[in-house]
């Protein structure tokens, strides 16, 4: 990355400075060398993630505007793509960003180039691209993913629920138990991940439902279910709006 490459050059111009010309003795220099290094890539990194935060401030406030500005939105984040060069980490929060908005406006195929190259925190992108490796047919990939996603995101209950789901599709009902048994030991008294435990144990289906508009973002359920859902939670927020005025 060019910011780490920036500043070890300059922290070994100031070393070589110090020993050869300076004679100082080369621990000092040395580190002299290191506080410059670090002062550089501070600076550097600074200047390089305010503007990659600014484009995805822009980009935020188009997707919040009524109706959406999706396409701008994305334009606005694939411009700040020129940073991944300079700073480690920024091309995957961007990927996972544009790969996301393609997703939930339901354009499968753009979204998934950019969510293989989701940063690995961002567990929403990481889960969204394996609920596409299933839709493809690649269960391996899709378990490799989830496994990925668990590991470094362990306390959301959402992404534990969401993998063994899709492992139930997959007609692993067993394993899908298992997962949830170690998502509740991450999360001991998580009501979701128990009252999904206790669903597969009876033979029901699971209460995906219960974490609201997060789990229809993944599109799962039909455009009719979610329009259902949509509808109800509208008719009761009518409701307790008219119990207040009352």
């Amino acid at each position: 990355m060019y910011n780490i490459l920036i500043s070890a050059a300059a922290a070994i111009a100031v070393l070589l400075i110090l020993i050869f010309v300076l004679t100082l003795s080369w621990w000092i220099s040395l580190i002299i060398g290191l506080i410059v290094f670090a002062l550089i890539f501070i600076l550097f990194s600074r200047i390089t993630m305010k503007k990659v935060m600014a484009s995805i401030e822009s980009a935020g406030k188009d997707l919040q505007a009524q109706p959406p500005r999706f396409e701008k939105a994305i334009r606005e984040l694939k411009d700040a793509l020129q940073y991944r060069k300079w700073q480690l980490y920024v091309g995957g929060q961007l990927h996972s960003q544009i790969g996301m908005i393609y997703y939930m406006k339901r354009d499968f195929s753009n979204a998934f180039p950019h969510l293989e190259k989701s940063f690995f925190k961002n567990w929403a992108a990481i889960a969204m691209l394996a609920v596409s490796y299933m839709k493809r047919q690649k269960k391996d990939k899709m378990i490799s993913t989830f496994e990925r996603a668990v590991q470094w995101n362990s306390k959301e209950s959402l992404l534990w629920s969401l993998y063994a789901y899709c492992m139930n599709e997959s007609a692993e009902t067993g394993k899908a138990k298992e997962i949830l048994a170690k998502g509740l030991k991450k999360l001991p008294g998580d009501e979701k991940l128990k009252d999904n435990l206790e669903c597969l144990e009876k033979g029901k289906k699971m209460n995906m439902r219960a974490y609201g508009d997060l789990w229809f973002q993944f599109h799962l359920e039909s455009l009719g279910a979610l329009q259902k859902y949509q509808m109800a939670s509208m008719g009761g927020r009518m409701q307790r709006r008219t119990a207040i005025r009352r």
